[in-house]
């Protein structure tokens, strides 16, 4: 695709809101190509202009990996612990309450819930520790976790793999939302010497139906792209447009994560180089076309800090969760910049940096069955009738300078 050919089709996607599969294919494909590569930011930024005008948001969250036992063996992720290793670690709640209040103290607004898939179903040892406690399964204890995050003064926001409707209706009791990472649609990735081949739940069909149950249950829901695990450039379209099609369907989408691979010492995948800087901005800008202009497209910026004024031009309009207390459990080698350079760095881009809870407004001002009664009004308290978190000086909050 020419440059001229290009202009013309991310025009007619910046006016139609949205680029469709065969146009985006062809500019997937031509990526590589520095002149067609700039028409898509500038398209991608100006759809981002029209849907979410100056405004680039962050949440000020607390990371708590409830546990990093897992079933799954993906060939990239250095998170997941075996039991008999000295890092595997399951909180208990006073742990969970102790982190809670180092996030209010610092002003956090999200308590952020990661964990192992179904260790339970891997681990005996997981299986008696739960039974001792009175828990048949993680995702049960993982609802006392949220409880204890919400009475303690956050909103939780849970990401705890392949989740049952029951299991996601418990937790919506406590949770202001909810995520999955589609990662990829291509089961290709399932096969023998792929990323995901001893990872059952990343199984796509699983993924895409916990996602329709989010949509059918009315939950708030984050969804994302991992780029460079073994997809092919038809494979990333594929998976932005089913990402699409579930938002389409039932609105309950709330924002899309794009986010590149780091290769990690000790995995299969230690020595697999990682998308270029300006490959994943040229990924953010094809989501955010492809997306839309309302969706919220969001790049983590521990992931690429050297090049944040390339992806605040490439269309995303949300930094993600970031926090001045815990360091990014899955990425554990990216530190969190912090949100005083998080500012000058968006702010210079002629942008501004708003702080978001762990639900956007769109949902929490206009949707609200989208929410139990009581986690909805402990969100409206804390926000503005933007529906984002109330303006505060510097001085109220504690962070790293």
């Amino acid at each position: 695709m020419i440059r001229r050919e290009a202009e013309r089709v991310v025009a007619e996607a910046v006016e139609s809101g949205r680029l469709e599969p065969g146009p985006a294919v062809r500019l997937a494909v031509g990526l590589a190509d520095a002149t067609l590569r700039e028409a898509l930011l500038e398209g991608a930024f100006e759809s981002k202009r029209r849907g979410k005008g100056d405004r680039v948001s962050v949440a000020r969250n607390v990371f708590i990996p409830l546990t990093n036992l897992c079933r799954d063996r993906c060939a990239y992720c250095t998170f997941a612990k075996l039991p008999e290793s000295p890092e595997a670690q399951t909180y208990s709640l006073d742990e969970v309450a102790e982190a809670v209040g180092g996030g209010v103290k610092t002003g956090c607004t999200e308590a952020l819930f990661c964990l192992g898939d179904k260790p339970e179903i891997a681990y005996r040892f997981h299986r008696e520790w739960l039974g001792r406690r009175g828990f048949a399964t993680t995702a049960a204890y993982l609802v006392e976790g949220c409880r204890v995050a919400f009475e303690g003064g956050l909103l939780p926001h849970t990401n705890a793999g392949i989740l049952t409707a029951e299991e996601m209706t418990a937790l919506r009791r406590w949770n202001a939302s909810m995520g999955l990472m589609l990662e990829s649609s291509s089961a290709r990735l399932r096969e023998r010497g792929m990323p995901h081949y001893y990872a059952p739940d990343k199984d796509p069909t699983l993924r895409i139906r916990m996602h329709e149950e989010a949509g059918e249950l009315r939950i708030p829901f984050t969804s994302g792209i991992l780029l460079g695990i073994g997809e092919t450039a038809e494979e990333r379209v594929d998976t932005l447009l089913a990402i699409r099609a579930l938002a389409d369907r039932y609105g309950h989408i709330q924002e899309t994560i794009v986010q590149p691979f780091h290769a990690k010492p000790g995995t299969p995948m230690r020595d697999v180089p990682p998308l270029s800087d300006v490959e994943v901005a040229g990924w953010v800008a094809l989501a955010r076309l492809v997306l839309g202009p309302e969706m919220n497209v969001q790049a983590p910026p521990n992931l690429a800090p050297d090049v944040l004024e390339l992806l605040l031009r490439s269309g995303l309009n949300d930094w993600g969760g970031v926090s001045p207390v815990t360091v990014d459990f899955i990425n554990p080698e990216a530190p969190w910049p912090t949100f005083r350079e998080l500012r000058r760095r968006t702010e210079a881009s002629g942008q501004r940096l708003v702080e978001r809870l762990p639900v956007y407004p769109e949902h929490l001002l206009q949707r609200p069955e989208f929410f139990d009664v009581r986690v909805r009004e402990a969100a409206l308290r804390q926000v503005d009738a933007t529906g984002y978190v109330r303006p505060r000086a510097e001085s109220d909050t504690v962070e790293a300078a």
